[in-house]
């Protein structure tokens, strides 16, 4: 790996930035020269690649292969051409030629925003370090929202909870698909105010704390009152968690992080809010059967 190389990825892992290092790791015949050869890829196909781009060009799919596994976080073993018929061969590879290339994911730890600061937020920011997300606990009272109650937070704000949200979401990185945020202020109009600053965000998930009772009211008054598409509401976890039969603040911390680890991994386990989203569904269901046809 030639020095510009290694020094762009280490300045990449340094600022939290998701690139991938692909490596030829065997190449045949008249590809053999690519063998050892590095080559660097970020999700945006707009920004350029470094190192060989050759590699790019062994098979039609490299880019979007790689960038799949950036997507998946994940590393990978990739060959081309592919073993059952060759479709993603380079045209000028012989007919035995084969590259295989390792995927080397440098992604950006997944990032939990936590508003609220108070008796749930201290234990939760402690279980989602743990898990090895980067931290972000946000609270309008300067009192709570401070370094010393939350060592493992990277991030500590106090601040107005809409505006701090805004200011979030032009960070780079800051929203995104592995953006995990967890609404546990101490009022539900709190709650609510925060919900509808984030609900349009292509987050990886947004879970708000509260009993069945009042969410369901919450959900019925912002469609009535506020306008929102019911639809929207399918995505929010509400009540949060997994119902572990948790009653400490640090049992219900867990059963938060649980509920977020199951949705990032895509895991089996049901949330609390499961059986909410299924009334909603069918009540949908069912005012879109009555309506009368033209």
């Amino acid at each position: 790996m030639n020095d510009e190389i290694l020094a762009v990825l280490l300045t990449a892992i340094e600022k939290r930035q998701d690139v991938a290092l692909v490596s030829v790791t065997e190449a045949d015949g008249a590809l053999a020269h690519l063998q050892g050869q590095h080559l660097l890829v970020w999700p945006d196909p707009a920004r350029a690649l470094l190192g060989n781009a050759e590699i790019a060009d062994v098979a039609p799919s490299v880019l979007d292969d790689v960038r799949a596994a950036l997507v998946d976080r994940a590393h990978r073993h990739l060959v081309y051409p592919q073993a059952d018929d060759g479709a993603n061969a380079d045209v000028n590879a012989g007919p035995d030629d084969v590259v295989k290339l390792f995927v080397e994911v440098q992604a950006q730890p997944p990032h939990l925003i936590i508003v609220g600061a108070g008796h749930i937020a201290v234990p939760l920011a402690a279980v989602g370090a743990l898990c090895d997300f980067e931290v972000t606990v946000l609270d309008d009272r300067p009192q709570y929202a401070h370094p010393d109650r939350f060592p493992a937070a990277q991030r500590v704000i106090a601040g107005s909870f809409r505006p701090e949200l805004q200011k979030l979401r032009a960070m780079p990185g800051a929203f995104g698909p592995h953006t995990y945020i967890v609404l546990v202020t101490r009022g539900h109009q709190y709650d609510v105010e925060s919900l509808l600053e984030v609900l349009d965000d292509p987050l990886g998930y947004i879970g708000m704390i509260g009993s069945r009772r009042r969410i369901r009211a919450v959900f019925e008054l912002l469609e009535q009152e506020q306008g929102v598409p019911p639809h929207k509401f399918d995505r929010i976890y509400a009540p949060v968690g997994i119902d572990i039969g948790a009653r400490t603040p640090a049992e219900i911390a867990v059963c938060i992080m649980a509920e977020i680890v199951n949705v990032m991994r895509k895991g089996p386990a049901p949330s609390l809010s499961d059986q909410i989203r299924t009334e909603r569904s069918a009540r949908r269901e069912r005012a879109a059967q009555a309506r009368p046809t033209v």
